[in-house]
């Protein structure tokens, strides 16, 4: 059984469609990242999910349930992690997560939320003087006190530093392997590339791409050579067919060409007349940002017109 069905979804305001003829299949213990530009329908596509609204047309079942129609039983069955919440700064995270675990049949032992969203040492903390990195695991905690059989992540790092990041998906990553199932909305690919195993593209409201990050980067063109140069002041002393490839940071050379062995040799030539080293040279496929800027190039609408 599928932990999320969607057919032919559609979902219209007033005379504007946000959402267009969208269908596609979760499975139960899937991860799923859900991606897009600005205005490309994500949010009103986890909104319809979690239940807060309607679609105009189309079926979408979340549990075997309708979501718009899920009461309290079917509520309790889910998680969620918004963008922004209000919690009481003046309890401390443990009683926080004491008092939402009381809304719950059967809730995790609020020790062994603490545990998994990395929050030991901050159990006795009050969560007014917490940083953004622990208010967002707080929100994790929440989010899986009562044991979700399905958990939405809308946007969970936005605005965290590049450390607190990182603590918040090895969070994540501990709940995955619990098997549960997992629907991800972000900006950041990286986040994506490294937590999910699925990613939907929308974009203008329609599913751009339903793959796997590898096949994504497969599919979207030739190969990629990366090189950052030692010292930027020979930039200007770069072959004609390498220097139309420098990047705005003046040092780094990211060529996408069918023709790798003529590209390598070239470059290797100017390594050597330079005397470089060619130490951290890459070559592989696109990274997720370029396969992923290659599916929604000319199809994001203008920011704002969409939610």
């Amino acid at each position: 059984m599928s932990a999320i069905t969607a057919e032919c979804v559609t979902k219209r305001f007033g005379g504007f469609e946000a959402v267009s003829d969208v269908s596609f299949e979760v499975p139960d213990g899937q991860f799923l990242a859900v991606l897009g530009p600005n205005g490309a329908g994500k949010t009103t596509t986890l909104e319809m999910l979690e239940g807060f609204s309607p679609p105009t047309s189309g079926t979408l079942r979340v549990l075997g349930a309708d979501p718009h129609r899920g009461g309290r039983a079917w509520r309790a069955r889910i998680g969620l992690v918004l963008q922004s919440t209000s919690l009481d700064p003046g309890l401390t995270v443990r009683d926080t997560l004491a008092l939402f675990a009381g809304l719950y049949p059967d809730p995790r032992p609020v020790s062994e939320a603490i545990e998994v969203a990395g929050l030991g040492a901050d159990a006795i903390t009050k969560v007014g003087v917490l940083s953004g990195g622990q208010r967002r695991r707080v929100d994790l905690a929440i989010g899986i006190i009562g044991r979700p059989e399905i958990l939405f992540l809308d946007e969970p790092t936005t605005a965290l530093d590049p450390e607190a990041r990182r603590r918040t998906w090895a969070a994540i990553e501990n709940l995955a392997t619990t098997g549960t199932t997992i629907v991800l909305t972000t900006h950041y690919i990286e986040e994506a590339d490294h937590l999910a195993g699925r990613i939907l593209i929308l974009a203008d409201g329609k599913i751009a791409a339903d793959t796997t990050p590898a096949r994504l980067r497969a599919q979207a063109g030739p190969a990629t050579i990366r090189y950052v140069l030692e010292d930027p002041g020979i930039a200007p002393a770069l072959p004609a067919r390498l220097a139309p490839h420098l990047e705005p940071d003046g040092r780094t050379l990211a060529i996408r060409s069918a023709d790798i062995a003529g590209v390598l040799r070239e470059l290797a030539s100017f390594a050597e007349r330079h005397h470089l080293a060619l130490s951290g040279l890459e070559v592989g496929p696109p990274s997720l940002e370029e396969a992923y800027l290659t599916v929604i190039e000319g199809q994001a609408c203008p920011e704002g017109t969409r939610t």
